[in-house]
């Protein structure tokens, strides 16, 4: 089955967004694993598989740096060309937001790029929209002149979140964002306030919300972490999974379609030297 979507922006998107950690190599754990991904998904031919894997479920938007991380955006069009379909491109470029005639002219030449590569949406990145954050006043100073810039280049605008203030201060303040990305997971990896906080904030958000590092990258197994990042958050909000192999698509998908279906997911069993009957 299509793996079921929402809208964001008027523009359909899959619940299941595709990340690119695991691909570009940022492990969260180490520089050994940083390049283990890299040696892994050093060349285009790895990332076709697992693209494919998965645009075969429906799940057809990935989101990045793309254009500002060297061969990004590359790799995805060198993808696109060789299965012959269209992924959407959440664009997440680290900008210099600098209050200076030359940091605007460079941020806004950023935007303009995201567009050239086929990026439908633009999210400022946490680095670079929580400089403007300013918790006396509950603002995010200078960010409209960002937003525009961004619908100016064509682009669909929101903001990357680590700071769950960022989703507050732009509800508050009627900022023209169509979205947000905010870490969320079981474990309360890399977020600054604790679960329940947290939750609360994505739902009251009134915008859709991408959430982002389900498994706690790594730290909790994908069964657990998928399970419950999707029976807690609404309908209209999304999770972004990252993998390292077209298996581990396959698996996630399995995973979340049983939470979404409160059923119990259909897998095969993990290896073992001695596998006893416990170990399904």
């Amino acid at each position: 089955m299509a793996f079921p979507r929402t809208t964001v922006g008027g523009v359909s998107l899959p619940r299941m967004l595709i990340g690119t950690n695991w691909l570009f190599g940022w492990s969260h754990t180490g520089h050994a694993a940083d390049c283990f991904i890299k040696d892994v998904h050093s060349k285009i031919d790895s990332f076709v598989p697992i693209l494919g894997a998965y645009l075969n479920h429906g799940v057809d938007a990935v989101m990045g740096p793309f254009s500002t991380h060297p061969g990004a955006a590359e790799k995805i069009q060198a993808a696109q060309d060789a299965l012959g379909k269209k992924i959407i491109i959440i664009d997440t470029p680290v900008v210099n937001v600098d209050n200076d005639p030359a940091a605007r002219g460079e941020t806004q030449a950023i935007f303009r790029r995201s567009a050239e590569i086929g990026s439908s949406f633009c999210l400022i990145h946490h680095a670079s929209c929580e400089q403007l954050v300013n918790k006396n006043r509950r603002t995010m100073d200078r960010l409209p002149d960002y937003l525009k810039m961004i619908r100016d280049a064509g682009l669909i605008p929101g903001l990357s979140a680590h700071m769950p203030e960022v989703i507050q201060y732009c509800d508050l303040n009627g900022y023209d964002v169509e979205t947000y990305i905010q870490i969320f997971n079981c474990l309360g990896f890399m977020m600054q306030v604790e679960i329940e906080s947290v939750i609360r904030v994505i739902h009251e958000a009134k915008k859709p919300v991408m959430t982002i590092k389900p498994m706690a990258a790594g730290r909790t197994t994908p069964y657990v972490g998928l399970t419950f990042n999707w029976n807690v958050l609404r309908p209209i909000d999304m999770i972004t999974v990252g993998v390292l192999s077209k298996h581990e698509v396959e698996e996630d998908i399995e995973i979340s379609l049983a939470a979404l279906e409160h059923r119990l997911p259909d897998l095969e069993g993990r290896a073992s030297p001695a596998a006893q009957s416990i170990i399904k």
